[in-house]
């Protein structure tokens, strides 16, 4: 398992090259882990990645990016196919775990390194992004604050974050349990949706 954390991060944080019939999608959500474990076993996944985006320093090591210098947030690269899972469905499960109402962070962490974000790739994903945010934001009746803007360089995180749900599964357990994230997030989604028109 380590030789294949270790194979599939570069060492220099460079995120890999899509392959033929692969697209991305890229979501912030607070801590990576939490936002990885939410996509990895979706069927049409190929693999979620943690990572940082949306700064201006390259090549950004964990300790630069929690002392919240370098402008970016923690988020995971998922790497799919298309024919097999739609991005449409991608952000379904995003807005499940994401609180759409707190922009200083998610959950237990606080600071703009933890700030939630969709960050597409290309014209039809911001659309597709835009729609299922107005979607949101009817189903829950009160307007979202999380962004949607164009995805910039991704940089993997060092492999140790990497499927550290699996890897560490006890302190990953403990950690989602005492930070309130499944307890806030049944709080959001257990408001009545709207009526339909």
């Amino acid at each position: 398992m380590l030789l294949s954390l270790l194979l599939a991060v570069p060492a220099d944080g460079t995120a890999r090259p899509l392959k033929a019939g692969e697209a991305e999608a890229i979501f912030a959500a607070g801590c990576f882990w939490c936002v990885e474990s939410a996509f990895d076993d979706v069927p049409g996944v190929i693999e979620a990645v943690s990572g940082y985006t949306g700064g201006a320093t390259p090549k950004p090591t964990y300790a630069q990016v929690g002392a919240g210098a370098t402008g970016h947030t923690e988020a995971v690269r998922v790497i799919f196919d298309p024919r097999k899972v739609t991005y449409e469905k991608l952000l379904d499960i995003y807005w499940h775990n994401v609180d759409p109402y707190d922009a200083g962070g998610q959950f237990c962490d606080r600071g703009s390194q933890y700030r939630p974000a969709i960050f597409t790739v290309g014209d039809a994903q911001a659309r597709a992004a835009e729609v299922s945010k107005a979607a949101v934001t009817s189903r829950l009746g009160r307007p979202v604050v999380v962004p949607i803007a164009p995805a910039g360089p991704f940089w993997d995180a060092e492999a140790y974050h990497q499927d550290y749900h699996r890897t560490h599964a006890l302190k990953y357990g403990y950690y989602r349990w005492a930070c309130g994230r499944d307890a806030r997030l049944a709080e959001v989604w257990a408001t009545p949706e709207k009526p339909a028109r």
